[in-house]
């Protein structure tokens, strides 16, 4: 029986996909083989020695201490894509209302006082202040082409909008998906400097904190809206705030409202409702519970942020999974481990991801525990499980 920990409300058709016969689930519970989790800061937390693997059901994993789980042979999964249309659709929800200037206009109507034919004065003689413009023909640059950036500029490119987009790891899949009128650009400051909105995919980290800061501001075009649905940190938020008084930026929406920006009124945030849907949640959960299960049952890695991309068919049913650092002849030691306990190899995958190595062996007959505790003795390896 596989334990799990819920650190989050896990949404109910991700838990389905554990069968109850082979999983006992609860938000409270001993000696967990893996970790289901949310938004839960994961940082200061005790980590059991029996954690096999931590599945977000998310995309990014700030909240979760990867390089320590490293260290400790546990794999850490995400759901890359599982909630790109929900954080898509929120974006070009952020364009319409920054060129339609839906929020502003939005508070004056709901604060006209007066009879009818009061209001109706009031709205027909304000309503000129809130005068906006249509995308189309407008140049949308999107940073970062994972799935939720193809997804943005895609749909951006059918509104009518013309499309940069810039991401030097951009692969071969998203590439496959990306329309070809999208343009590149050569640089993020190339980017910058042909659009009229730009939206930010790209994760926090050291490479894109304060990615847009004073200095990029001064080198965009008059009247620019930013849209961050990504992570909080990637803009300074204090150089946009500066940048929207001087007038150079036109407009700011965001999903991480702080004292500075809240009550600005050229600035809309929303509490961080990018995956908040019902669909995206459920996709989420259900995709990051089947990695969790293929990796507990199987050994299989699909869409971890620390392992390597790993799926072997299972050709016996007794089957080895060795995790250990990335250095030479580990391969070597644990083959002649088995050979020396009498197993014949059926099939072997050996993949590699910076400081981490992962194999898997199919045998023909039962690992002992003695030769298990040898494997797990040989310096460098991580976790080793027979499955």
């Amino acid at each position: 029986m596989y334990k799990i920990l819920t650190l989050n409300n896990i949404s109910v058709a991700g838990l389905e996909r554990l069968p109850r016969d082979r999983y006992e689930i609860a938000s409270e519970i001993q000696h967990p083989d893996a970790i289901l989790v949310r938004s839960h800061k994961m940082h200061d937390m005790e980590i059991p020695a029996s954690l096999k693997a931590v599945g977000r059901a998310g995309a990014g994993v700030n909240n979760i201490p990867v390089e320590e789980m490293s260290r400790r042979g546990i794999c850490v999964f995400n759901a890359p894509g599982a909630n790109a249309n929900a954080v898509k659709e929120l974006v070009l929800a952020g364009m319409l209302i920054a060129a339609r200037n839906l929020c502003p206009a939005w508070d004056y109507a709901r604060n006209l006082e007066g009879d009818d034919a009061e209001i109706h004065r009031q709205t027909e003689a304000g309503k000129k202040q809130f005068v906006g413009f249509e995308l189309p023909g407008r140049t949308l640059g999107v940073i970062g082409l994972g799935a939720i950036g193809v997804k943005v500029c895609n749909a951006a490119v059918a509104l009518g909008m013309n499309v940069v987009g810039y991401d030097p790891d951009i692969t071969v899949q998203r590439a496959w998906q990306l329309s070809s009128a999208v343009q590149q650009a050569s640089s993020v400051d190339d980017l910058l400097s042909r659009s009229d909105f730009v939206s930010f995919h790209v994760p926090l980290v050291e490479g894109t904190r304060n990615m847009i800061n004073a200095q990029r501001l001064r080198n965009m075009r008059e009247g620019v809206v930013l849209l961050n649905f990504a992570r909080d940190g990637i803009i300074d938020d204090a150089a946009v705030v500066e940048a929207i008084d001087a007038g150079k930026v036109g407009g700011y929406v965001c999903d991480f409202p702080n004292k500075l920006l809240k009550n600005h009124p050229k600035v809309v945030t929303f509490p961080h409702l990018g995956a908040s849907t019902r669909e995206a949640e459920e996709n989420c959960a259900i995709m990051v519970a089947e990695q969790v299960r293929d990796y507990l049952e199987n050994g299989n890695v699909r869409n971890s942020v620390n392992f390597p991309e790993t799926e072997m068919p299972r050709t016996t049913e007794y089957r080895l999974a060795v995790v250990n650092a990335n250095v030479p002849n580990m391969l070597g030691q644990i083959s002649t481990e088995l050979g020396d306990a009498g197993h014949n190899i059926v099939d072997m995958l050996n993949k590699s991801r910076g400081d981490l190595a992962y194999t898997l062996v199919d045998v023909e007959k039962p690992i002992a525990e003695a030769t298990l505790d040898r494997l797990r003795g040989i310096e460098g390896v991580l976790s080793v499980r027979a499955l």
